[in-house]
């Protein structure tokens, strides 16, 4: 379970995620013992994702499988999870076609991902649609506490790491599926 924010103020943006480990809802994991980085570089565009953490390999498999992916804008994000999707399912036979919804024409990633440039804040939600945020959003588990907490600190802080990480750990606090320690990447 996780919690992703990213932050965008005064021309710096920058993305905190938390590093718990779990296994369900039954398992957490000493965060000394096992980690997470749920955030990633990809190019010039930083990549946070929540949902099943088999990604975390299915997409570092196939970024060094391809070209690094142009994220600048949603067109790109869009055709990159376009491609993605394909991928999913000639590549990675474990990949099957689920939507949370029976009567959705649209396939389900049954996770989401958070994706911090140059030009802005994405979301890519399960069912691939991007959406572009001017100033902060979070994913995951916490997220609610984390926008809460991204609406008010947004308004009085000026400097983007202190806003991404107190959202953070505003949502390590309040759910009980946020954890571990605060890692923060800017976007260069």
């Amino acid at each position: 379970m996780s919690i992703i924010v990213a932050v965008t103020k005064n021309n710096k943006t920058v993305m905190a995620a938390d590093t718990l480990t779990s296994f369900g809802d039954a398992q957490r994991v000493s965060g000394d013992n096992c980690p997470t980085e749920k955030i990633r570089r990809l190019g010039a565009a930083l990549l946070g994702g929540t949902g099943w953490a088999v990604y975390d390999d299915i997409i570092d498999n196939y970024v060094a499988e391809n070209d690094v992916p142009n994220l600048t804008d949603r067109q790109a994000i869009f055709t990159f999870f376009l491609d993605f999707w394909k991928a999913l399912h000639d590549r990675y036979t474990m990949v099957n076609d689920q939507a949370q919804a029976k009567d959705s024409p649209f396939g389900d990633l049954d996770s989401s991902f958070l994706i911090a440039n140059r030009n802005g804040i994405y979301k890519v939600s399960q069912d691939m649609s991007v959406t572009r945020f001017n100033h902060y959003y979070a994913i995951g588990w916490g997220s609610d506490y984390a926008l809460g907490a991204l609406y008010n600190l947004y308004r009085d802080k000026d400097d983007a790491e202190t806003i991404a990480q107190q959202a953070v750990k505003t949502a390590i606090e309040f759910n009980v599926h946020c954890g571990g320690e605060i890692t923060l990447m800017d976007v260069e």
